[in-house]
Protein backbone atom coordinates (compact mmCIF):
# COMPACT_ATOMS: atom_id res chain seq x y z
CA UNK A 1 0.00 0.00 0.00
CA UNK A 2 1.38 3.41 -0.97
CA UNK A 3 2.08 5.86 1.83
CA UNK A 4 -0.34 8.80 1.35
CA UNK A 5 1.95 11.10 3.32
CA UNK A 6 4.68 12.56 1.15
CA UNK A 7 8.06 14.04 2.07
CA UNK A 8 8.31 17.83 2.09
CA UNK A 9 8.92 19.71 -1.15
CA UNK A 10 9.36 23.39 -1.95
CA UNK A 11 5.63 24.02 -2.31
CA UNK A 12 4.76 22.38 1.00
CA UNK A 13 7.56 24.26 2.77
CA UNK A 14 6.21 27.54 1.40
CA UNK A 15 2.70 26.66 2.59
CA UNK A 16 3.98 25.74 6.05
CA UNK A 17 5.96 28.97 6.28
CA UNK A 18 2.90 31.02 5.36
CA UNK A 19 0.68 29.23 7.87
CA UNK A 20 3.10 29.53 10.78
CA UNK A 21 4.37 33.04 10.10
CA UNK A 22 0.91 34.53 9.54
CA UNK A 23 -0.91 32.80 12.41
CA UNK A 24 -2.40 35.05 15.11
CA UNK A 25 -3.79 32.15 17.12
CA UNK A 26 -3.46 28.40 17.38
CA UNK A 27 -4.71 25.35 19.24
CA UNK A 28 -2.12 24.34 21.83
CA UNK A 29 -2.16 20.73 23.02
CA UNK A 30 -0.53 19.95 26.38
CA UNK A 31 -0.55 16.92 28.70
CA UNK A 32 -2.32 16.89 32.05
CA UNK A 33 0.23 15.73 34.64
CA UNK A 34 -2.36 13.92 36.76
CA UNK A 35 -4.00 11.93 33.96
CA UNK A 36 -1.76 12.12 30.89
CA UNK A 37 -4.78 13.18 28.87
CA UNK A 38 -4.38 15.77 26.10
CA UNK A 39 -5.61 19.25 27.01
CA UNK A 40 -6.21 21.69 24.14
CA UNK A 41 -6.53 25.45 24.56
CA UNK A 42 -6.55 28.50 22.33
CA UNK A 43 -3.47 30.69 22.44
CA UNK A 44 -2.28 33.83 20.68
CA UNK A 45 0.88 33.45 18.62
CA UNK A 46 3.87 35.19 17.13
CA UNK A 47 7.14 33.84 15.75
CA UNK A 48 10.81 34.41 16.46
CA UNK A 49 13.12 35.34 13.59
CA UNK A 50 13.81 31.69 12.74
CA UNK A 51 10.09 30.83 12.64
CA UNK A 52 9.83 29.29 16.11
CA UNK A 53 6.31 29.88 17.50
CA UNK A 54 6.05 32.13 20.56
CA UNK A 55 3.31 32.17 23.18
CA UNK A 56 2.61 34.51 26.10
CA UNK A 57 0.82 32.76 28.96
CA UNK A 58 -0.25 33.35 32.53
CA UNK A 59 1.13 31.21 35.34
CA UNK A 60 -2.47 30.78 36.46
CA UNK A 61 -3.53 28.98 33.26
CA UNK A 62 -3.80 25.19 33.07
CA UNK A 63 -1.55 24.89 30.04
CA UNK A 64 1.29 26.78 31.71
CA UNK A 65 1.32 24.31 34.58
CA UNK A 66 1.21 21.45 32.12
CA UNK A 67 4.19 22.80 30.16
CA UNK A 68 6.24 23.32 33.30
CA UNK A 69 5.61 19.71 34.29
CA UNK A 70 6.07 18.25 30.80
CA UNK A 71 7.32 20.47 27.95
CA UNK A 72 6.01 18.17 25.21
CA UNK A 73 3.20 19.84 23.29
CA UNK A 74 1.64 20.29 19.88
CA UNK A 75 0.35 23.31 18.01
CA UNK A 76 -2.27 23.40 15.26
CA UNK A 77 -2.55 26.41 12.96
CA UNK A 78 -4.53 26.72 9.75
CA UNK A 79 -6.37 28.93 7.32
CA UNK A 80 -10.07 29.71 7.53
CA UNK A 81 -12.24 29.96 4.47
CA UNK A 82 -15.56 29.23 2.86
CA UNK A 83 -16.92 25.76 2.30
CA UNK A 84 -15.61 22.55 3.84
CA UNK A 85 -13.08 23.44 6.59
CA UNK A 86 -11.11 20.30 5.75
CA UNK A 87 -10.39 21.67 2.29
CA UNK A 88 -8.17 24.41 3.72
CA UNK A 89 -4.48 23.97 4.65
CA UNK A 90 -3.38 23.40 8.24
CA UNK A 91 -0.28 22.13 10.01
CA UNK A 92 0.26 20.32 13.28
CA UNK A 93 3.63 20.96 14.91
CA UNK A 94 5.20 18.63 17.44
CA UNK A 95 7.09 20.90 19.84
CA UNK A 96 8.92 21.21 23.13
CA UNK A 97 8.17 24.33 25.17
CA UNK A 98 11.12 26.34 26.51
CA UNK A 99 10.58 29.22 28.97
CA UNK A 100 12.10 32.54 27.87
CA UNK A 101 14.10 34.68 30.26
CA UNK A 102 12.81 38.24 30.29
CA UNK A 103 16.21 39.86 30.67
CA UNK A 104 18.73 40.06 27.89
CA UNK A 105 18.75 40.46 24.14
CA UNK A 106 16.70 37.36 23.32
CA UNK A 107 13.96 38.21 25.81
CA UNK A 108 13.74 41.77 24.49
CA UNK A 109 13.54 40.57 20.88
CA UNK A 110 10.81 38.07 21.64
CA UNK A 111 8.78 40.67 23.55
CA UNK A 112 9.13 43.11 20.65
CA UNK A 113 8.18 40.60 17.98
CA UNK A 114 5.24 39.29 19.96
CA UNK A 115 3.81 42.78 20.53
CA UNK A 116 4.30 43.64 16.87
CA UNK A 117 1.99 40.73 16.00
CA UNK A 118 -0.26 41.04 19.09
CA UNK A 119 -0.34 44.76 20.02
CA UNK A 120 -3.26 44.38 22.44
CA UNK A 121 -1.07 42.13 24.58
CA UNK A 122 0.70 45.33 25.69
CA UNK A 123 -2.04 45.60 28.32
CA UNK A 124 -0.72 42.59 30.23
CA UNK A 125 2.64 41.56 28.77
CA UNK A 126 4.58 42.92 31.75
CA UNK A 127 2.32 41.54 34.47
CA UNK A 128 4.50 39.48 36.84
CA UNK A 129 2.44 36.30 36.34
CA UNK A 130 2.85 36.34 32.54
CA UNK A 131 5.76 34.89 30.64
CA UNK A 132 6.89 33.73 27.22
CA UNK A 133 7.55 30.24 25.92
CA UNK A 134 9.30 29.29 22.71
CA UNK A 135 7.72 26.23 21.12
CA UNK A 136 10.81 24.55 19.71
CA UNK A 137 9.65 22.61 16.65
CA UNK A 138 10.70 18.97 16.35
CA UNK A 139 8.61 17.97 13.32
CA UNK A 140 5.41 18.85 11.50
CA UNK A 141 2.46 17.27 9.71
CA UNK A 142 1.07 19.46 6.93
CA UNK A 143 -2.30 18.88 5.36
CA UNK A 144 -2.60 21.20 2.41
CA UNK A 145 -6.16 20.11 1.62
CA UNK A 146 -7.63 16.87 0.34
CA UNK A 147 -4.91 14.49 -0.85
CA UNK A 148 -2.07 16.84 0.11
CA UNK A 149 -0.40 15.42 3.22
CA UNK A 150 3.29 16.00 3.94
CA UNK A 151 5.68 14.99 6.71
CA UNK A 152 8.11 17.75 7.63
CA UNK A 153 11.32 17.79 9.63
CA UNK A 154 12.56 20.64 11.79
CA UNK A 155 14.87 21.76 8.97
CA UNK A 156 11.82 22.21 6.72
CA UNK A 157 10.18 24.55 9.23
CA UNK A 158 12.88 26.49 11.09
CA UNK A 159 15.42 28.81 9.46
CA UNK A 160 19.14 28.39 10.06
CA UNK A 161 20.36 31.85 11.12
CA UNK A 162 24.06 31.02 11.28
CA UNK A 163 24.84 33.40 8.39
CA UNK A 164 22.22 36.04 9.26
CA UNK A 165 23.46 37.63 12.50
CA UNK A 166 23.63 41.07 10.87
CA UNK A 167 20.07 40.85 9.61
CA UNK A 168 18.79 39.79 13.04
CA UNK A 169 20.63 42.72 14.64
CA UNK A 170 19.23 45.26 12.17
CA UNK A 171 15.65 43.95 12.04
CA UNK A 172 14.18 46.31 14.64
CA UNK A 173 15.69 49.41 13.04
CA UNK A 174 14.67 48.33 9.55
CA UNK A 175 11.06 47.76 10.59
CA UNK A 176 10.92 51.12 12.36
CA UNK A 177 12.38 52.85 9.31
CA UNK A 178 9.91 51.23 6.92
CA UNK A 179 6.85 51.91 9.07
CA UNK A 180 7.77 55.46 10.02
CA UNK A 181 9.48 56.76 6.89
CA UNK A 182 7.89 54.61 4.17
CA UNK A 183 4.43 53.63 5.48
CA UNK A 184 3.07 53.27 1.95
CA UNK A 185 5.48 50.43 1.14
CA UNK A 186 3.88 47.75 3.31
CA UNK A 187 0.53 48.76 1.80
CA UNK A 188 1.96 48.28 -1.68
CA UNK A 189 3.37 44.88 -0.75
CA UNK A 190 0.07 43.65 0.69
CA UNK A 191 -2.30 45.05 -1.90
CA UNK A 192 -0.27 44.83 -5.11
CA UNK A 193 1.94 41.79 -4.57
CA UNK A 194 -0.35 39.68 -2.40
CA UNK A 195 -3.74 40.91 -3.63
CA UNK A 196 -5.03 41.69 -0.13
CA UNK A 197 -7.74 44.21 0.83
CA UNK A 198 -6.89 47.89 1.18
CA UNK A 199 -5.98 48.68 4.78
CA UNK A 200 -3.32 50.35 6.96
CA UNK A 201 -0.74 47.63 6.49
CA UNK A 202 2.43 47.66 8.60
CA UNK A 203 5.56 45.56 8.65
CA UNK A 204 5.84 43.47 11.82
CA UNK A 205 8.79 41.16 11.19
CA UNK A 206 11.75 40.54 8.90
CA UNK A 207 13.81 37.37 8.50
CA UNK A 208 16.06 35.89 5.80
CA UNK A 209 13.12 34.30 3.95
CA UNK A 210 10.58 37.13 3.96
CA UNK A 211 8.67 39.73 5.92
CA UNK A 212 5.46 39.71 7.95
CA UNK A 213 2.68 42.26 7.52
CA UNK A 214 -0.43 43.12 9.50
CA UNK A 215 -3.42 45.47 9.40
CA UNK A 216 -5.90 45.34 12.27
CA UNK A 217 -6.88 41.64 12.50
CA UNK A 218 -5.37 40.70 9.12
CA UNK A 219 -1.92 39.20 8.74
CA UNK A 220 0.15 38.24 5.72
CA UNK A 221 3.46 36.70 4.75
CA UNK A 222 5.53 38.11 1.88
CA UNK A 223 8.28 35.67 0.86
CA UNK A 224 11.55 36.96 -0.55
CA UNK A 225 12.56 35.50 -3.92
CA UNK A 226 16.08 34.99 -2.54
CA UNK A 227 17.52 34.61 0.95
CA UNK A 228 18.69 37.84 2.62
CA UNK A 229 21.31 37.82 5.37
CA UNK A 230 22.52 41.39 5.94
CA UNK A 231 21.39 45.00 5.99
CA UNK A 232 22.49 45.89 2.48
CA UNK A 233 20.87 42.80 1.04
CA UNK A 234 17.67 43.69 2.86
CA UNK A 235 17.70 47.24 1.55
CA UNK A 236 18.09 46.02 -2.01
CA UNK A 237 15.39 43.39 -1.59
CA UNK A 238 12.84 45.80 -0.12
CA UNK A 239 13.55 48.25 -2.93
CA UNK A 240 13.18 45.51 -5.54
CA UNK A 241 9.84 44.44 -4.07
CA UNK A 242 8.62 48.03 -3.96
CA UNK A 243 9.49 48.53 -7.62
CA UNK A 244 7.63 45.33 -8.50
CA UNK A 245 4.64 46.43 -6.46
CA UNK A 246 4.46 49.83 -8.12
CA UNK A 247 4.48 48.19 -11.53
CA UNK A 248 2.18 45.36 -10.33
CA UNK A 249 4.84 42.93 -11.46
CA UNK A 250 5.90 39.58 -10.06
CA UNK A 251 8.00 39.44 -6.90
CA UNK A 252 10.23 36.92 -8.64
CA UNK A 253 10.76 39.04 -11.72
Amino acid sequence: MNDPVRPADDESRATAERLIRSARRGSLGTLEPSTGHPFVSLTSLATDVDGTPLILVSQLSHHTGHLMADPRCSLLVGEDGKGDPLAHPRITLTCRAVPVERDGEIGARIRRRFLARQPKAALYVDFPDFGFFKLEIERGSLNGGFGKAFRMDRSDLVLDLADAAELVATEEGAIGHMNEDHPETAKLYAEKLLGLPAARWRMTGIDPAGCDLSAADMTARLPFPERVTDGEGLRLMLHRLAVSARSAGSITG
